[in-house]
């Protein structure tokens, strides 16, 4: 059973998870998510790869092992830096995206053209 749980590649809607209109819904979907990657955007372009932590009421989430990824200059030979903070939280309000057993890869790069990495 594990292993179906990391195979699935999914977009998840956390806020749900967060949601108090049926408590045992939620704490059961929650816990599944538990220790598996998740890519999370926020709202300046930089995403977020981590392992799922926990989530409060609230919808903010907690990573843990964390990298950052942002986008640096197009005309740098690295167009990608990355650095690592290990467990981090990150505000609901500012979470844009929210991604559970997903290609880092194909998300930023996806995301990064749309956004043009900050629209230089």
């Amino acid at each position: 059973m594990h292993r179906e749980l990391e195979e699935e590649e999914e977009a998840v809607p956390v806020e749900e998870e967060a949601g108090i209109s049926d408590g045992s819904t939620a704490v059961s979907r929650a816990r599944k998510l538990l220790f598996r990657r998740m890519l999370v955007g926020i709202k300046d372009g930089r995403f977020f790869l981590g392992s799922f932590y926990c989530i409060d009421k609230q919808g903010n989430i907690i990573l843990q092992d964390a990298v950052e990824y942002r986008c640096t200059r197009q005309s740098s030979p690295f167009p990608m830096e990355q650095r690592c903070l290990g467990l981090i939280l990150i505000p609901s309000s500012c979470r844009s995206t929210c991604h559970i057993g997903s290609s880092l890869h194909e998300h930023i790069i996806s995301t990064a053209t749309a956004v043009d990495c900050y629209n230089e």
